[in-house]
């Protein structure tokens, strides 16, 4: 994609050209859920400030603090995600809230936005749209998907083993725990092999391999509180992954690249948005790549005005394409500045995603230096 020195049109999209014509920088636990009583979420450190939309406060030990007392620690074991089981998978629900029905006292939203039809990647994905694939994971009501992308890590330039997606694809929230034998299939069904029920083999389902879920963090928000509302502001969520083959190859390496996040990106500069992820409910069945080319800037959804107001675009994709990739071009190049949070059902009409602000950029930085 050409770049675009206008200010003011330097953020937009092109629908699938977005991916197609911009070069990236190259570079055990049973279905049924938790097998040991969930862990209260941890107490805020005491140098936390009241709010929890607020971390400024929040020291290099506090955050290390939170990350050990949330204790991720369950690892996928090798061959758990065949073909058959992926196929079985159910989408996790999408968080539901509606644009039209009369709004809760405290609420601010912008009219629902114009409805953009889903459509699908052509096949064979090309080495752009590999940084986009399924995650898996098991939930206490089954094996379930959802979507997410392979982001650049500051830390390790062209290796990353970095996953961004939905904190709602990787913990339950309040009064809950995180979700089992997380896995990462980046470029799910990139030959079309595996489209329309057809027979297909682990390989022709996960081209890149599979890549286990070694470490998670979510915002502490997502922790504390529970329902759909203000906490969906920082529904984020940020996984480092090994390959489940045991290469010692990063990610970013095998699948080709890797998309920057765009941090406190000026509302103003997102003039377009594109949405990417593999929606499960009807009429999608989870094995097609989808994009939703939003050609207005998008609209604000907020529950607590204190906190980022989240991104709304039209977007007819279903539940599994929670936690996929929203991105905008900047400098020429995709930047990731969402993930599916929020939408509606019968029929799906839009999307809603947080907008990564302080507190997402603040966890990012902590987990890509010091979580390993």
């Amino acid at each position: 994609m050409p770049r675009n020195t206008s200010r003011g049109r330097r953020a937009r999209t092109a629908g699938a050209a977005l991916f197609a014509a911009t070069a990236l920088a190259a570079a055990a636990c049973g279905p049924d859920g938790p097998a040991r009583p969930v862990a209260p979420p941890p107490a805020l450190p005491t140098s936390a400030p009241t709010s929890l939309g607020d971390l400024t406060g929040w020291k290099l030990e506090d955050w290390t603090k939170y990350v050990a007392d949330s204790r991720f620690s369950d690892e996928a074991a090798p061959g758990f995600w065949s073909a058959a089981r992926m196929d079985a998978a159910k989408p996790r629900p999408t968080p539901e809230y509606s644009l039209t029905a009369p709004a809760a006292p405290g609420v601010e939203r912008d009219a629902p936005p114009a409805a953009v039809p889903a459509q699908p990647q052509p096949h064979p994905y090309g080495q752009a749209t590999a940084v986009v694939g399924r995650l898996f994971m098991t939930t206490p009501q089954g094996d379930a998907a959802c979507s997410a992308t392979v982001v650049a890590d500051p830390v390790n330039p062209g290796r990353s083993n970095l996953v961004y997606t939905a904190a709602h694809c990787l913990h339950d929230g309040k009064g809950g725990g995180w979700l089992k034998n997380l896995v990462f299939v980046p470029a799910f069904n990139r030959d079309g092999q595996a489209s329309r029920g057809k027979p297909h083999t682990d390989a022709q389902s996960a081209p890149y391999g599979r890549w286990t879920a070694v470490r998670a963090l979510v915002s502490p928000t997502w922790l504390q509180e529970s329902g759909v509302g203000a906490h969906n502001q920082f529904d984020y969520g940020i996984l480092r992954v090994r390959a489940e083959n045991g290469s010692g190859t990063s990610l970013e390496e095998t699948v080709g690249g890797s998309v920057p996040i765009w941090f406190n990106a000026p509302r103003d500069r997102i003039t377009a948005a594109a949405a990417y992820g593999y929606p499960a409910e009807r009429p999608f069945d989870g094995t097609e790549l989808e994009h939703c080319d939003s050609p207005a800037p998008p609209g604000r959804l907020s529950f607590d005005p204190t906190r980022p107001p989240m991104y709304v675009i039209g977007c007819a994709m279903t539940a599994g394409s929670s936690g996929g990739g929203w991105f905008v071009t900047r400098d020429g190049k995709p930047n990731l500045i969402s993930v599916g949070a929020i939408g509606d059902r019968s029929p799906a009409g839009y999307q809603a995603g947080p907008a990564l602000q302080d507190q997402a950029k603040q966890a990012f930085d902590f987990f890509a230096k010091n979580v390993r």
